[in-house]
Formats: structure tokens, C-alpha cells, sequence
């Protein structure tokens, strides 16, 4: 009976393991289906308010993160961009664009994180603009 019951679940278990192999997902283009090369290419995306001022840029991602922004070319450039959608040069303009994120390194200041922009996707002027007190103009 030992014998029997021990063959049983011997058969039982090889029988119900298999050789799952997972389709390899196909090359993917930037028109392809479910990832992209973009999204394979180590890059974060980011939507929020940039400003730049006096050699300090900031990207603000909803109200409680703030990355600072790596001064580069492609800072500039949107920082370019979104001059038609600013009436003060400290304005900020929402963007959204990809980068590499990296952390402050130990005994450094500045933003907790700070965002290497690699591509610009959109620029746009803000819905809201913020109502200010200026003082002495």
C-alpha cells in the first residue's frame, strides 16, 4: 500500500510540474506595442513646474517633490522653450520631460535628487497663474 501511494505522488508531482518558458518579448521600436525602446533606456519621465534663475534650476513634481535640475544643454534649451509662456523671468512653466534621476552624494547640498535631462517631450504655460505681491515696483 506504501509503495502505491508513495508511486502516486511521485507521478502526481512530475506530471504537474512544467517547463513554463515565457514568449520572448520582440524587438521593440518607438511605435511598438507594449515597451518601448524609451522605456527600456534606464530614463524616468517627469511632469511638473521647471524654473530657472541665476544659475539654480528646479523641476517640482506635485507638491512634495522637488529634483534640482542638472545645468546642461538640454536645460537651456527648455529653459528656451518656455520663454513665450513667461511674464517674469522666475515663472515656472510646466514640462514634461525624461532624464536620468540621481541621488545628492553624502556631505553635498542641494535637492535630495537631481535630474539629468536627456529629452524634452512637452512644454506648455500654466493654467493657474499665481497670484504675487511685489513690492517696491
Amino acid at each position: 500500500m506504501k509503495k502505491i501511494l508513495i508511486l502516486l505522488l511521485t507521478l502526481t508531482v512530475f506530471t504537474n510540474c512544467k517547463n513554463d518558458t515565457k514568449p520572448e518579448t520582440p524587438a521593440v521600436t518607438s511605435e511598438g506595442s507594449e515597451k518601448t525602446i524609451k522605456q527600456n533606456d534606464g530614463l524616468t519621465l517627469l511632469s511638473g513646474e521647471f524654473s530657472y534663475y541665476a544659475d539654480a534650476a528646479v523641476l517640482q513634481v506635485g507638491n512634495s517633490s522637488i529634483y534640482g535640475v542638472v545645468l546642461n544643454d538640454k536645460m537651456h534649451e527648455l529653459h528656451n522653450l518656455g520663454k513665450e509662456y513667461r511674464t517674469e523671468s522666475t515663472d515656472g512653466i510646466l514640462v514634461q520631460v525624461r532624464g536620468k534621476i540621481t541621488p545628492k552624494k553624502e556631505g553635498e547640498e542641494g535637492w535630495p535628487y537631481t535630474i539629468d535631462i536627456q529629452e524634452i517631450i512637452s512644454v506648455k504655460e500654466q493654467a493657474t497663474k499665481n497670484e504675487v505681491i511685489k513690492i517696491g515696483k
